[in-house]
């Protein structure tokens, strides 16, 4: 089970230059100062004829399922975009009801105010409740969470699932405990030691205390890796190989996953027996349909006026929470001093930060009294909020799996929500993924997004040329207020337009609202025609509207399209 995969050094990067995973046989790890977590774990020898018997299948079909026909589960299916792979999968359900959940359990699911499962819900309840292995692959926001249970990726993803198991487990009599780094060990061990039915535990602080002899899984019959594609994404593969060696081999595995790649596809073959696959939405990498896409091809000096000028506008609406990512805990400080300085109400996360900071920062900004949260990827991934209406990436990230996780922090459940991006020159290998992406989910794609695939796909193109608007050649970002105004700003301003009042290269005037821009962004089609000559962008061809879609906020999407006609700027109240 511990094969070589586990052993590449993109898993292993906070731990490079140390032995490699499983390559410490000759000496005591435990005299070393530095080691690999969970060297000194060795994997069990099962006897499943000395352990003592459980029982997995749980499920009983209720009577509407049982008349569900085939058609009428494939037709569910079609309408769930569900896809189904493995055999003996039960019935969808399609409502709580049917699910035969315990009444004390239905009562809080009331009080909740659930109305019916996700998609994901509707396939997934039946097979946990049976004891089947499963892996569940759906867009962020789907619910996934409150159908697992265990082993999650960050502190603040396993304090989320405490909260719910906390909830339910409370009518339940089960008690649960999160085990986590960065919180003191004392409270966490003295749960265990009290004993707990569900224990909620990020990897390296379970290691720790499995190694230190404080606790251990021979109890353990239920296994769930939440968010498994984001666990591989940290490195995290070998400490969850050891920690499955210590749990029986007869025990029921789950996996759920925003993201299906090979990674996760090979721990699944690994870890689970006779498994079903359940995917919601399109098998390939997707983001949530319910979420307006806007990308601006820009450079980095821009970034900064573009921001302050959308953070105005966004403001103006009635729910504003919003969350900026950046790439670096640096950046992550610095655009928050300076947001704070001009007046914004804005607060900041990332890996530096004490676990009781973190902590303040998540309830000021769930409260909304800091309805601008600053972070690094530490909050891309299992922070649900469910207010959450803006999502802006300031940098872009590593990967589109990151981007697709980074966005979901919006539309949450069945909710709606925008995301902004910035994408520079410097992001030019990842252009044609994040182009699949906006395809997929039907958004309009920016013919400068275009423009850069089609320079990716030149011979000879580098992935960290610079626009000739770039900041090279001693070129330096301009002084910003509040406004975020600046000599380019002021000569954007002279044509009356602004983030809102674009679309299709028409200025719409001061009265056009955000909520016409949504719609008619989300609209369909995305095909582009040669409307003032000169070539097309090479992807270009695929798409079809009599009038080229405007550049993602404020942008013409040809440099020879003509400008709008000047209009007064709009006088702010």
């Amino acid at each position: 089970m511990g094969g070589s995969y586990g052993d590449r050094d993109r898993d292993r990067g906070r731990d490079r230059g140390s032995p490699r995973y499983g390559s410490s046989r000759g000496g005591s790890s435990g005299n070393r100062k530095f080691g690999n977590p969970g060297d000194r774990l060795r994997k069990k020898k099962w006897d499943l004829s000395l352990l003592p018997k459980f029982e997995k299948d749980f499920y009983k079909e209720h009577l509407d399922v049982q008349r569900m026909s085939q058609d009428s589960t494939i037709g569910h299916y079609r309408k769930k975009e569900i896809t189904v792979r493995g055999s003996g999968c039960p019935k969808p359900v399609t409502s709580f009801s049917q699910a035969h959940f315990p009444q004390h359990v239905m009562d809080v699911m009331l009080q909740q105010n659930f109305k019916e499962p996700t998609a994901i819900q509707a396939q997934g309840f039946p097979l946990a409740l049976s004891g089947r292995d499963m892996v569940g692959v759906a867009q962020t926001g789907s619910g996934k969470t409150l159908a697992c249970l265990v082993l999650a990726p960050t502190r603040e993803l396993a304090q989320q699932v405490q909260t719910v198991a906390a909830v339910y487990g409370k009518t339940s009599r089960l008690k649960s405990t999160c085990v986590y780094g960065g919180a003191p060990k004392g409270p966490q061990i003295r749960d265990l030691e009290r004993g707990v039915e569900i224990c909620i535990a990020t990897p390296g602080r379970l290691i720790d205390f499995l190694e230190s002899g404080k606790t251990n899984l021979g109890r353990c019959t239920y296994l769930v890796l939440d968010e498994a594609d984001r666990m591989l994404d940290m490195g995290f593969e070998p400490q969850i190989r050891k920690i499955v060696d210590q749990i029986r081999p007869d025990r029921q595995t789950l996996m759920w996953s925003a993201t299906w790649p090979k990674e996760v596809r090979q721990l699944a073959e690994d870890f689970l027996r006779d498994y079903v696959q359940i995917n919601v939405g399109a098998l390939e990498l997707s983001a949530n349909h319910n979420i307006l896409q806007i990308v601006d091809v820009c450079t980095e000096n821009e970034k900064d006026r573009k921001l302050f000028q959308l953070m105005e506008e966004i403001t103006e609406e009635k729910e504003n929470k919003t969350i900026i990512f950046v790439e670096t805990k640096k950046r992550c400080d610095d655009l928050t001093r300076r947001m704070r300085r001009d007046g914004w109400p804005a607060m900041c996360i990332h890996g530096d930060k004490t676990q009781p900071e973190r902590d303040w920062v998540l309830t000021e900004f769930r409260s909304g009294k800091a309805p601008i949260l600053i972070a690094t990827d530490v909050a891309s991934r299992g922070l649900d909020v469910e207010d959450v209406k803006f999502v802006i990436n300031y940098d872009y990230p590593n990967s589109s799996e990151d981007y697709i996780h980074r966005i979901g922090r919006t539309a949450r459940s069945t909710n709606t929500g925008t995301a902004y991006t910035f994408f520079t020159a410097g992001n030019l290998r990842q252009a044609r993924a994040l182009v699949r992406v906006l395809e997929e989910a039907r958004q309009t794609v920016s013919p400068k997004l275009l423009q850069l695939c089609e320079r990716r796909m030149r011979p000879g193109a580098g992935g960290g040329s610079k626009d000739s608007r770039g900041s090279g050649g001693g070129s330096s970002s301009s002084s910003l207020g509040r406004d975020g105004r600046s000599r380019d700003a002021d000569r954007a301003s002279s044509s009356g337009s602004s983030y809102r009042d674009r679309d299709g290269g028409r200025s719409q005037g001061p009265g056009s609202s955000f909520p016409s821009y949504q719609s008619g962004s989300r609209a369909g089609a995305m095909s582009v025609t040669s409307g003032g000559g000169g070539p097309q962008p090479l992807m270009a061809q695929q798409f079809t509207p009599t009038q080229p879609r405007m550049g993602l906020m404020g942008h013409s999407p040809f440099q020879f399209a003509p400008p709008p006609a000047p209009t007064a700027a709009p006088t702010r109240k």
